[in-house]
């Protein structure tokens, strides 16, 4: 008779991988370090792949990543007789020979079925792993075989092809009982096949992402929003944003954040969208899109007071951090008037040069700073003047250039 997974381990996938909406995340991973220690092998597996990043398990979980733990838990599995460790190790390239020797099994075979019993059983992850097993070719060292087995290379080749193909009907497995990034596997091998064993069969793949959502991963809601909001259904994708956000899946807070504060695809709610920005930010305190969102929010006063000295803040951690340009106008503008940050031509003249868009207003400051010559720069009339000739439609443009005048040999002065 196959062996079972414990109720420790059952409890730990469920919040873990089936449903991360739960928030239990870190409980189930308390969970699997105490049944480890009292010698559940399948709990150190479990918690090795916890310790292995965001390819491994649902990053918003927030568990620390540690490559040498993890190793040492997978081989402390192998050694306490979990069958899902000596897959999960051979996968990794962590069942080395002197591994091998010290797991109870007669074969690799013998622990392959074992896995496959419990799959087979509807446990999710192990159906994840028993495909991974196909997909990544572990096959042929669990059956110990190889070109040699087989009389032809034609007969090799059916052989491999019957083994890989097995993959797509565990992924689904997999997918539909709760491990959402079976789908990666999935959409690899739709579209790019396996060398010219599998043909590729993209118009398999084209609805994973939705599929996912639709089963309330909220990773693939993040994934199928976006879609919908390339091909401009906003409505549409912001329904799933929020879906998303509402199980604390990175980044989507900032998203629907940004459809409220802009109305887009929903009726404008500034102080909502500045809100959701707030939430994003108490996740991630440093992160480079609601800085940036909520520095113009404050920069104008739109959905929350005008405060400027916040708003150069936000933008300079978000600019500094996220090296990009999307924030250096208002910066530049903080800088040249001296809103929230001493007054610095300088400074902001080089926030100018890094815009790589019209808007006249910059070139407004530009010229002003060469034609006055301030913050250090070589004054540069004519220069100047070209810069606010381009926006002299405006009034300060139109005002500035007032201060200027040709002679009659054609040079510019000031007046």
């Amino acid at each position: 008779m196959a062996a079972v997974l414990s109720s420790e381990v059952k409890q730990a996938l469920e919040d873990i991988y089936y449903n991360v909406r739960t928030g239990r995340g870190k409980e189930a991973f308390a969970l699997l370090e105490k049944a480890s220690a009292a010698g559940d092998g399948d709990a150190s597996c479990v918690l090795a792949r916890c310790l292995c990043g965001y390819q491994y398990v649902w990053g918003w979980h927030g568990f620390p990543e540690d490559d040498r733990r993890a190793t040492k838990l997978l081989h402390k599995s192998v050694e306490q007789g979990s069958a899902l460790g000596v897959l999960v190790a051979l996968r990794s390239g962590e069942l080395t020979p002197s591994v091998q020797k010290k797991m109870p099994f007669e074969s690799l075979q013998q622990a392959f079925d074992e896995v496959e019993a419990i799959a087979r059983e509807g446990d999710a992850f192990c159906q994840y792993i028993v495909g991974n097993s196909y997909f990544w070719w572990d096959f042929l060292r669990i059956q110990n075989k190889g070109k040699d087995s087989f009389p032809s290379q034609a007969e090799f080749k059916a052989y491999m092809k019957e083994q890989i193909s097995k993959c797509e009907d565990w992924f689904w497995k997999a997918f539909r009982g709760g491990i959402y990034f079976a789908a990666n596997n999935l959409n690899r091998y739709y579209t790019q096949g396996d060398e010219d064993i599998i043909a590729p069969q993209p118009e398999k793949a084209k609805d994973l992402w939705k599929i996912g959502a639709e089963l309330g991963y909220p990773t693939h809601q993040y994934l199928y929003a976006e879609k919908l909001e390339k091909e401009e259904k906003f409505e549409e994708a912001l329904r799933w944003y929020k879906e998303s956000a509402e199980a604390n899946n990175g980044v989507s807070w900032y998203k629907v954040g940004c459809f409220y504060f802009d109305g887009k695809g929903v009726e404008q709610d500034e102080a909502y969208g500045v809100s959701c920005f707030q939430r994003e930010l108490a996740r991630d305190p440093a992160h480079v899109g609601s800085c940036n969102m909520m520095g113009k929010a404050y920069f104008y006063g739109r959905g929350i007071p005008q405060d400027y000295a916040r708003a150069y803040q936000l933008l300079t951690l978000a600019h500094d951090k996220g090296n990009t340009n999307w924030g250096v106008y208002y910066l530049a503008k903080c800088c040249f008037e001296g809103w929230g940050t001493p007054q610095d031509y300088g400074q902001a003249l080089r926030y100018l040069d890094e815009m790589d868009w019209n808007y006249w207003e910059a070139n407004y400051m530009r010229g002003v700073i060469y034609a006055r010559g301030l913050g250090g720069v070589t004054a540069d009339i004519p220069k100047g003047v070209a810069y606010l000739q381009k926006v002299a439609s405006h009034p300060e443009a139109k005002e500035e250039l007032l201060h200027y005048k040709k002679t009659l040999f054609g040079k510019w002065v000031r007046r």
